[in-house]
């Protein structure tokens, strides 16, 4: 069978899906996984293992129309036996759907798990068991419903098992985190190496400039500190919060994902707000510690005996908004409890 996972965006989402995408390479009777993806994340998919076949098609820009139109008669000429719609919106349920030749199938989310509600019309609704809360849980679903011919919409009986993302971090990846260190005189056997990063997708995810600030005067004496950002407004916030602090070195560039994987090879732990590079960090087996303000860990977060959850316990949390007028949850998250889970988890 050949098969096609719709899952665009985002960055952290799609490090999601991989448990996903790793069933249907393990399956026997799958001969071939394409994925399509939005051009602005296809970065992501230079972690992909190699037998996967990746289509990005740029739905923003010029001609977005056009370039989808193009993509779907690219993908019309596949003829897929199965096409997964893990994103669940309504302009992925339109592609899929379109990309689609009978008497092939097109499974996605149902009216409890849609992201959008009207996408659950372009898609065959598949059912949930109430314990699958996890988002690897509900793409996992997804695919498995691939067998079970059409029962997709009855409730299962048992929930499918959490399975933590991997990235498979080879000796190339290694070699590029060595270099990438030796160039900045900061591969030392001294103090361990703490990666950290200070930004996230949108601003009720972040801690405050001085709580990162106090957190990384307690953490120096222990350890040296890597500092990366994926903006320009966030290398800003990143410099002043490293001002003057020994120890300390922040990222003078974006870096390619197969650096950042050979450097979580060389790390003793991350610490990270909900974002795609720390599910990119976990998945790559480096200890991980996550803050959480409005998301949710039993959401999205890491899950495994190397991962530390620090969480708002505050009534109000999570609210998975991106906006807050009281905003008491990221700044009630104390630096002693990241501390000591740091402590826990670092190699």
């Amino acid at each position: 069978m050949k098969v096609l996972i719709v899952k665009l965006s985002a960055f952290g989402d799609i490090i999601h899906a991989l448990p996903a995408l790793d069933d249907l390479l393990d399956n026997p009777a799958v001969s071939s996984v394409h994925w399509l993806i939005d051009s602005r994340f296809g970065f992501v998919s230079d972690i992909f293992p190699e037998q996967v076949k990746v289509h990005k098609v740029a739905l923003k820009g010029d001609q977005p129309f056009r370039h989808a139109w193009d993509m779907i008669q690219l993908l019309r000429q596949e003829q897929f036996d199965y096409i997964f719609d893990l994103q669940g919106l309504i302009k992925s349920g339109l592609m899929a759907r379109a990309s689609l030749i009978s008497p092939a199938r097109l499974l996605g989310f149902d009216k409890t798990q849609s992201p959008e509600y009207p996408n659950r019309w372009l898609v065959e609704p598949v059912s949930f068991h109430p314990d699958e809360k996890h988002v690897v849980q509900i793409y996992r679903r997804i695919v498995h419903a691939m067998t079970q011919a059409e029962n997709i919409s009855a409730v299962p009986e048992t929930a499918i098992e959490y399975r933590p993302p991997s990235v498979r971090v080879d000796k190339h990846m290694v070699q590029l985190g060595s270099q990438w260190l030796a160039m900045r005189n900061w591969e030392s056997p001294g103090l361990p190496l703490t990666i950290i990063h200070v930004g996230g997708s949108y601003a009720t995810k972040r801690m405050h400039d001085m709580q990162w600030r106090v957190l990384l005067e307690k953490l120096t004496p222990q350890s040296r500190l890597l500092i990366l950002w994926g903006s320009e407004e966030e290398q800003l916030r990143a410099r002043r919060i490293a001002h003057d602090m020994s120890n300390t070195l922040v990222a003078d560039a974006v870096l390619s994902l197969s650096t950042l994987a050979g450097l979580f090879g060389h790390a003793s732990a991350y610490i990270g707000q909900d974002t795609g590079v720390t599910h990119l960090a976990a998945a790559c087996a480096c200890p991980s510690v996550t803050l959480w303000g409005p998301t949710a860990p039993w959401r999205m977060g890491p899950q495994g005996p190397q991962c530390r959850d620090i969480s708002a316990h505050i009534a109000c949390a999570p609210c998975f908004s991106r906006q807050c007028k009281r905003f008491i949850c990221m700044p009630s998250i104390a630096s002693d409890a990241i501390i000591r889970a740091w402590q826990e988890i670092h190699r």
